[in-house]
């Protein structure tokens, strides 16, 4: 059984395996579509959290590979309050083929991956964003040619995108750098575990609160929101620390000329990211949302080999 809860649990060639299949795939659907491949299979789509990119890109990706896709909304299901969570696994693994989960607690996909008898994608949880993170990859191995050796640097609050960005960055060889507020950074068990993949890769981590030391010489430079969901209450506070991470034209200049821009979106703009540098010709963010439809049918492929 083959899960995809978070880029950790991968080794580099699996990361490998599933950027060099969502070139494939990117490269036959703009060639004229996709084979079947997932003819007669099902995705059942539980959504604890509202999502334009996520809803769409999965439901795409299993129609132009031939399947369909179930949308499950919070209501619908309740996960672990109107039913358990592993009764919920049990039950929808006998429907469908193959389940997609964005929720707000990472214990949650844990728990449904444990129980199905079917494969289990995380599509966001508050711990990691895999899905976004190979979309990511393949947007930086589309531009730069290469990852291993580019530096990516990532500015604002270290957050489940954060995360799955070091994992995949460490494990691939590419230089990661963390600008972010003290008290906003890297959690201790993130981090320890990047630098064991980065021991083994060979690649470098950096982390400064100066957003100038972490985004000087960097090959990509990456932001998203300040307040995540969920933190709402907190966005008042977050507004007075966050400014020097804010992306736009003066600091963009301490990375390198060529740098690219990236952002997961939704953007707040004016507050990460200004208009100027997310509409700019450094700014890849709408390449990064279409590859979320070439990734997700990579990670269906690999999870149902």
């Amino acid at each position: 059984m083959r899960h995809f809860l978070t880029l950790a649990d991968l080794t580099p060639a699996e990361l490998q395996e599933i950027l060099d299949l969502a070139v494939q795939l990117k490269t036959e659907w703009k060639a004229g579509g996709n084979p079947p491949l997932l003819g007669g299979k099902v995705l059942g789509m539980i959504f604890q959290k509202p999502s334009l990119r996520t809803r769409v890109s999965f439901d795409m990706a299993m129609l132009h590979l031939g399947g369909h896709a179930l949308y499950l909304s919070p209501n619908e299901i309740q996960l672990g309050k109107r039913e358990s969570t592993a009764d919920v696994a049990r039950v929808l693994a006998r429907y469908v083929h193959v389940i997609m989960a964005r929720v707000f607690d990472h214990a949650d996909v844990v728990e449904l991956a444990k129980w199905s008898t079917v494969p289990v994608i995380n599509g966001l949880s508050d711990y990691s964003h895999p899905c976004q993170g190979v979309a990511d990859f393949l947007t930086i191995l589309e531009h730069k040619g290469t990852l291993k050796g580019r530096k990516l640097a990532y500015l604002g609050d270290s957050n489940n995108v954060t995360h799955s960005l070091i994992f995949g960055a460490t494990k691939l060889g590419m230089d990661f750098a963390l600008g972010a507020p003290a008290g906003y950074s890297l959690r201790p068990d993130v981090l320890a575990l990047a630098e064991q993949f980065a021991a083994e890769s060979g690649s470098r981590i950096s982390i400064s609160t100066d957003p100038r030391a972490a985004i000087q010489g960097a090959d990509v430079v990456y932001t998203d929101t300040w307040t995540s969901m969920g933190q709402e209450a907190e966005a008042e506070e977050r507004r007075k620390i966050f400014p020097p991470y804010q992306v736009n034209p003066a600091l963009l200049a301490y990375a390198r000329p060529d740098a690219i821009v990236m952002h997961c979106l939704p953007a707040h703009r004016g507050d990460e990211i200004t208009d100027e540098v997310a509409d700019g010709p450094q700014s890849v963010i709408f390449d990064q949302a279409e590859n979320r439809m070439h990734a997700q049918k990579a990670i269906l492929l690999w999870v149902l080999e």
